[in-house]
């Protein structure tokens, strides 16, 4: 849910560069990154009314669909249309809807729960509008399991009857594990879909997951990623909306509710500025990916038409260009739910890079993730941070798999290690950062521009020239991360994490192999097989020191204690 009424949504005052963007770049690893998968869905999900504007008419929404249709068959556009329960029973949407080829239209479940569908579950409506997007009233988190059954056998039962089959995609901003798994064993679901990583926004908080692209959550807690197969529920979960790999991830720190950078058409300055789709586009397709890369267009249509023409009529026909140029795959979500389990058993890892930020930035990043963790490097003004490792673990349940929520907001966690946003304050941005002593004094090192190289289908590695002499290494696998110098034996170098003053942090014990962690009641722990960890006397909160020249550390410790 998008909440059409907080303005700094709409309005986000990001920084000026993203109205300078250029797009004339070519990727070191271009040619490399081109075998690579490029996967992108155009998602619009559709809802009958909202009831917080009278202004926006069921009307007006049905003609941003009718507007959406026309402009994804003017440029033969594969997609997928999601419809909420009271849309999937408006006569013009089933007419509309079952006018569209098969072949290239999927037409799917949106799992915001209105009355009409907790009606005809035999449930009461606790609602304050017919449609009511609190997350213990409009989303399954606000029901008890059994309930929840119900209210899916309801829904298919009513699609069945009107498309003649059920839907193979079901997606929602977050749906528990116990209605995913429900929907998988009895009706064969083969995609879904979650909101991408914020934090507050619209009162929704998922934050420290698998970032982008897909993965199999675990059977009790599906916002966290399984480790083992019999422990997953085997349906993909692809993240949704397209974040800027830079930006969002910062975006409002200190602040309640994060603001929103993607590419959702309706935001003037991220997915409705040409320049800023044509950078994200960009880097998407020409930067090196690992396995696959994934990104999420389209807009639900409580925005209205209006509000979207501009951004919607900018990526479209981009994105059938790059498809005719066979730079993407364009697919519909069951499509790409298909692929994902044809070709993984379990969650693969996969990596989203930037060699080339906006005009105006010299700022370049990585995200990395797997089933076991995810880790993400910013580059800035030639320096090195890394800016975030969270920790998967399945054994984790999540409250709302068993149990009902009771607020109208709704929060998903992983395991935290290093948290720039959380640990972060405006002007003091946590993060791992490369130091030395260079003539007895601690200096901050820097470089130039890293070279990001997918080895195998596990790992990648980063090469980063320094500027004091030799080049820094990372090596990021499935269960391990390998920090290394080579070509310079003689600085002595360590990586410092610092945070904010008064940053709530996790770390219960600090000894020279293993940190310990405790976060909401579960333990955990990162080991070093390479290097030392030690709490400086002053400034940092824990440092990383090589031992000839390496860091190793296991991301992989599945065990938790309570």
């Amino acid at each position: 849910m998008r909440n059409y009424f907080i303005a700094h949504m709409i309005r986000i005052k990001t920084i000026a560069v993203l109205l300078l963007a250029g797009i004339g770049f070519t990727s070191l690893s271009e040619t490399a990154a081109a075998q690579e998968p490029k996967i992108v869905n155009i998602v619009n999900f559709i809802r009958l009314l909202e009831p917080r504007d009278p202004r926006i008419t069921e009307d007006v929404l049905y003609q941003t669909v009718v507007k959406q249709v026309n402009i994804m068959r003017q440029y033969h556009l594969t997609g997928t249309f999601l419809l909420q329960y009271d849309a999937l029973m408006d006569r013009r949407y089933q007419e509309l809807l079952r006018s569209l080829p098969r072949d290239s239209f999927e037409i799917g479940a949106w799992w915001e729960l209105p009355q009409p569908l907790i009606e005809k579950a035999g449930l009461k409506w606790r609602g304050r509008y017919p449609w009511d997007w609190h997350a213990d009233v409009g989303f399954s988190t606000g029901y008890t399991p059994a309930e929840r059954e119900k209210i899916a056998d309801a829904y298919m039962q009513s699609f069945k009857s009107i498309f003649g089959y059920y839907p193979r995609s079901v997606a929602s901003w977050f749906i528990d594990a116990h209605t995913l798994q429900y929907l998988y064993d009895k009706y064969r679901i083969v995609a879904s879909a979650n909101c991408k990583d914020q934090y507050g926004t619209d009162g929704y908080t998922l934050w420290g997951g698998y970032w982008n692209q897909a993965y199999y959550p675990s059977k009790i807690n599906s916002y966290m990623p399984a480790q083992n197969a019999a422990s997953q529920i085997s349906v993909p979960v692809f993240r949704m909306l397209g974040s800027d790999p830079i930006r969002q991830y910062d975006q409002g720190i200190n602040t309640q509710r994060q603001g929103v950078i993607t590419l959702e058409p309706v935001y003037p300055e991220a997915g409705g500025s040409k320049s800023w789709v044509n950078w994200f586009f960009n880097t998407f397709t020409n930067d090196p990916a690992l396995n696959f890369n994934y990104t999420q267009a389209g807009q639900e249509n409580s925005f209205t038409w209006d509000a979207m023409a501009k951004g919607f009529e900018i990526q479209m026909p981009l994105i059938a260009g790059l498809r005719d140029k066979g730079k993407i795959r364009l697919e519909t979500m069951e499509q790409s739910g298909q692929w994902f389990k044809a070709n993984y058993k379990v969650t693969p890892p996969t990596s989203f890079s930037v060699t080339k930020d906006l005009e105006g930035s010299n700022r370049k990043t990585l995200w990395y993730n797997s089933r076991f963790y995810r880790m993400n490097i910013l580059w800035e003004d030639g320096s090195f941070r890394i800016r975030d490792i969270h920790l998967f673990n399945e054994n984790i349940p999540d409250i709302y798999t068993t149990q009902v929520a009771t607020s109208n907001e709704c929060t998903f966690f992983t395991l935290p290690v290093v948290d720039g946003y959380l640990w972060s304050k405006p002007g003091q941005l946590a993060g791992l950062r490369l130091k030395a002593l260079v003539n007895g004094q601690e200096v901050i090192l820097k470089g130039g521009d890293p070279l990001f190289k997918n080895l195998d289908k596990e790992t990648v590695q980063v090469s980063w020239p320094l500027s004091q002499g030799g080049t820094l290494q990372v090596i990021l696998k499935e269960k391990t991360v390998s920090i290394k110098l080579t070509g310079n034996q003689s600085l002595s170098w360590y990586l410092d994490l610092e945070t904010a003053p008064g940053a709530k942090l996790p770390f219960t014990n600090i000894a020279p192999q293993q940190i310990d962690g405790s976060f909401e009641a579960f333990s955990y722990h990162v080991s070093a097989s390479k290097g030392s960890f030690s709490k400086p006397s002053t400034g940092a909160v824990l440092r990383l020191q090589p031992e000839k020249n390496e860091i190793r550390m296991n991301l992989a410790d599945i065990k938790h204690t309570r």
